[in-house]
């Protein structure tokens, strides 16, 4: 029989992610989130519970995590669990399970202007903020795409 190890979380960065190289191009970044769960106990009122997690992402992605999880921002896992053992010095074995990413969803990022309105923000590598794009130059940049591609396609130079 296979063994199965997958995991999905949903919850929010709670601590500015932290990036590292090693060898000069191997890229680690590590993305500590929050995961709430809200329950009823036994007297019958509403509780809530919540569980931290590291997950650790590597290479590309690692990249997009430093750039696109500011702290409180929502994101999605999918990934699976390691688990890390070793001796201490003082002679006793630990061990630490961790989350391996290898999928990130980023959710929006939502900002609230003056009047206390959301407003979708979108951060750049320079931490300036631009408006996500709407749901029609979505769509533009789609239509684009596929004429590109198309293009591509009549042309011999694009062959699926």
């Amino acid at each position: 029989m296979n063994a199965l190890n997958q995991i999905i979380l949903e919850g929010n960065v709670c601590r500015q992610p932290e990036k590292r190289t090693f060898d000069g191009n191997f890229r680690v970044c590590t993305v500590p989130i929050a995961v709430s769960r809200r329950f009823k106990n036994r007297e019958g009122k509403s509780d809530e519970e919540v569980s931290y997690f590291e997950i650790d992402t590597y290479g590309n992605l690692a990249d997009a995590c430093e750039k696109w999880c500011p702290t409180g921002r929502g994101i999605r896992v999918v990934g699976r669990l390691k688990q890390d053992r070793w001796t201490g010095d003082d002679g006793k074995k630990n061990s630490r399970i961790k989350v391996i990413a290898e999928h990130i969803e980023f959710k929006y990022f939502n900002k609230k202007d003056a009047d206390g309105n959301e407003e979708p923000v979108q951060e750049t590598a320079d931490n300036v903020e631009l408006p996500g794009p709407t749901k029609k130059q979505k769509l533009a940049m789609l239509a684009e795409a596929a004429q590109a591609t198309q293009k591509d396609q009549e042309s011999g130079e694009l062959a699926f």
